[in-house]
């Protein structure tokens, strides 16, 4: 991994329409480690420019990622932060996605694309948060019980974790919970059709009907998705469940990703006591 110390001279820049178009969407990386200060994203080719976007992106991630606290996510005052991000920063690394693959015409060095790994300074990164009035969240965390209903065409499933149905919908639930730093556990295709809970109504299911598929589960997060033709996007309600108290939020009008980034986003809020979502 590239040492990177602090970079003179870059002075205010913005994230424009270029940088969603060259830099993804930042998901931190693997949630079952200890390192909460790391993150990573996907950017085309090793350019500066492209790189320092990407810092951006992904200390965004990291701050809220180390800190529970979803509502930091668009927060006007990190604007100064990401453009010095590169400040923060103690290493980056390249893994090239086409590894192996030969190079064609403009599908060089440049235009490849690449998953960035970010690793920030834990001492300026903690130091940060408590210029935001936000503490870090220690560890343990709990690992978190999902049971997700999606409901489209007059048809209703559930995501499990070993069925091909719901592939798309189980791998967005994992990058999300992997982008807020929180282990999470999905039912099994077998547990679920042994169920007698009615799926359409998944938000009104308590626990106890589900108590057996998560021996042991502190915490459990229930979703609601249908999609709306009108919106064009889905209709979410959401509901955790800890120690006896339960917690309700909704929002509508989003991409299935979307709604599971900000419903574990919104779950590692409460837990990590920043507040409701």
């Amino acid at each position: 991994m590239q040492q990177y110390g602090v970079l003179r001279g870059l002075g205010a820049w913005r994230l424009g329409l270029w940088v969603m178009m060259t830099v993804g969407a930042c998901t931190v990386a693997n949630a079952a480690s200890t390192d909460l200060y790391q993150a990573q994203t996907v950017v085309t080719g090793q350019g500066e420019d492209n790189r320092r976007a990407a810092f951006a992106a992904c200390l965004e991630d990291v701050l809220i990622k180390v800190s529970g606290a979803f509502q930091l996510r668009n927060d006007a005052r990190l604007a100064p932060l990401e453009a010095r991000a590169a400040e923060f920063v103690a290493g980056f690394d390249y893994h090239d996605q086409m590894s192996g693959k030969p190079k064609h015409d403009e599908q060089g060095t440049r235009d490849r694309p690449y998953d960035l790994t970010v690793s920030f300074d834990r001492v300026r990164i903690d130091q940060l948060l408590a210029s935001l009035n936000v503490k870090p969240w220690p560890g343990p965390r709990p690992s978190i019980a999902v049971i997700v209903a999606m409901t489209a065409g007059g048809r209703t499933f559930l995501v499990a974790s070993d069925d091909r149905t719901s592939d798309l919908q189980r791998d967005a639930l994992r990058a999300a919970a992997v982008k807020r730093g929180l282990e999470i556990a999905l039912p099994s295709a077998a547990e679920i059709s042994k169920a007698a809970i009615e799926k359409t109504k998944l938000n009104d299911v308590q626990p106890v009907a589900v108590a057996s598929w998560f021996p042991g589960a502190e915490v459990m997060l229930f979703g609601d998705l249908t999609w709306d033709d009108a919106e064009l996007g889905w209709v979410t309600r959401w509901r955790l469940d800890r120690a006896g108290k339960q917690y309700r939020w909704q929002f509508r009008g989003v991409t299935f990703d979307e709604a599971f980034r900000r419903a574990l986003g919104g779950a590692a809020q409460l837990l990590s006591d920043n507040g409701a979502p």
